[in-house]
């Protein structure tokens, strides 16, 4: 398997999980959590569903940046979002689940500076790219 492909799959899971997770909140868990749980869990959802997008227009556009840069960018993108949104959904779940893991709290900002990492890093590589749309 290439790696388009493997990225490929990664935006449609992650973008599946998104939609799945966002029905979930509005229809189930808006009636067990409290509102600023839910309100975080959209957040999840959110910024999972935007990179998820984004992830599949990168893998998808190899005329803008090198494939090296895409491939550090697309795993800044998903590392990001596993950490961000995945430990925003287990910190929004607490009062449900009952799991409680300390280590969850930090995760998060590390999640949202490794996507904003990925952002950075897609500006810098488009700017000094010699590539051209067509």
């Amino acid at each position: 398997m290439d790696k388009q492909h493997y990225y490929i799959k990664w935006a449609a899971a992650l973008a599946a999980i998104a939609v799945c997770f966002g029905a979930l909140g509005a229809h189930t868990l808006e009636k067990i959590l409290s509102v600023k749980s839910l309100a975080s869990w959209e957040t999840a959802v959110r910024y999972q569903l935007f990179h998820a997008v984004v992830i599949l227009i990168i893998a998808l556009n190899d005329r803008l940046i090198s494939e090296k840069s895409a491939h550090r960018i697309l795993n800044l993108f998903i590392i990001g979002v596993l950490f961000f949104s995945g430990s925003i959904y287990l910190l929004s779940t607490q009062s449900i689940s009952g799991l409680r893991v300390p280590l969850l709290g930090p995760i998060t900002p590390i999640g949202g500076l490794l996507m904003i990492a990925g952002w950075i890093m897609l500006f810098l590589q488009s700017v000094k790219s010699k590539k051209q749309l067509k």
